[in-house]
C-alpha cells in the first residue's frame, strides 16, 4: 500500500496536528482500501499514548491518596480504569451494525483504552468533582449483566428515531458514554457527554457542552491533568502541576 508508511510515522515524528488534520479533511473516504489500515493505525497509535496519559495520572493520584468514587451520596468506591475486555473488538462489531458506522478513533479507544473514570475526591482538593474529571466509558464493564449497555444504547437510539419521525429537525444522535460535568459533581445538570453517531470519519465528533473533535477533546483534557474545568479552588491548580508532568500529546 503506497501509503502505508505516510500517517502513522510523520504521527510518531511529531506531526500530529498535521496528520489529524488531514485524515479528518478524507471525510468517509478515509475508509477506501488505500487508506483505510493506515488511518487506523493511526488511531490505534493515538489510543495508546491516551491509557499511558491515563495510566500515569491514575498511579499519581493513587499515590495522593485519591479516592475514586461513584458520582452519588454514597460514594462508593470505582475502579478508574477498566482495561479492554475480550469482548471489545465484538462490541465495536456491533456499534457498527447498529450504527453503520463509528468513528475510528471510537473504535481504538475501546480495543485498547478501555473505561475511564475519574471522578472522586482529592485529599487535598475537596471540590475535585466538580472539574470534570475524565470520564470515557463504552464498554461500560462495571455495569452488572442486567444493565446491559446496549439495552440503554438500544432504547436510547429507538426514543432518538421515533423523534426523528415526527421532528426531522430533532438533532443529531449521541452515544452517551459519560454524564456531564454536574452530574459528576452529583448535582443535576445536563445531557450526558458522548459521540455523534452514525460517523464514518477518522475522529468522531465528541458532544458535551459543544462539539468538538474527539482527539481535540482528549488533547485538551490531558493538558489540564484530567481535569479540565476549573474549580474555583486554588489547590487545583497545585494539583492539577503535577498530574499533567510528561503527559502525552495526541
Amino acid at each position: 500500500m503506497t501509503s502505508s508508511p505516510r500517517w502513522l510515522s510523520r504521527y510518531q515524528q511529531g506531526q500530529r496536528e498535521q496528520v489529524w488534520q488531514e485524515l479528518r479533511q478524507l471525510g468517509g473516504a478515509a475508509r477506501e482500501p488505500e487508506s483505510a489500515q493506515e488511518a487506523q493505525l493511526v488511531c490505534d497509535e493515538m489510543a495508546r499514548r491516551a491509557r499511558q496519559n491515563i495510566e500515569a495520572i491514575v498511579d499519581r493520584l493513587s499515590s495522593d491518596g485519591y479516592r475514586f468514587h461513584a458520582n452519588d451520596d454514597e460514594q462508593t468506591p470505582l475502579q478508574p480504569h477498566t482495561p479492554p475486555t475480550v469482548n471489545a473488538a465484538a462490541y465495536v462489531d456491533w456499534l457498527e451494525q447498529r450504527f453503520g458506522a463509528v468513528p475510528m478513533t471510537l473504535s481504538s479507544w475501546v480495543r485498547i483504552v478501555g473505561d475511564v473514570w475519574l471522578v472522586g475526591t482529592h485529599p487535598a482538593w475537596s471540590s475535585s468533582a466538580s472539574a470534570d474529571p475524565l470520564v470515557i466509558e463504552l464498554e461500560a464493564t462495571r455495569y452488572p449483566a442486567g444493565q446491559s449497555p446496549r439495552r440503554y444504547i438500544e432504547d436510547e437510539w429507538a426514543d432518538w428515531n421515533e423523534r426523528q419521525a415526527e421532528y426531522p429537525d430533532n438533532g443529531v444522535f449521541v452515544l452517551p458514554v459519560a454524564p456531564d460535568r454536574f452530574h459528576k459533581d452529583n448535582v443535576s445538570g445536563g445531557e450526558p457527554y458522548g459521540f455523534v453517531l452514525p460517523d464514518g470519519c477518522v475522529d468522531g465528533l465528541f458532544s458535551w457542552e459543544t462539539t468538538m473533535p474527539f482527539v481535540s477533546y482528549l488533547n485538551w483534557v490531558f493538558s489540564e491533568g484530567g481535569f479540565p474545568w476549573p474549580s474555583g479552588d486554588d489547590d487545583q491548580w497545585q494539583v492539577r502541576h503535577r498530574l499533567v508532568q510528561n503527559l502525552l500529546p495526541l
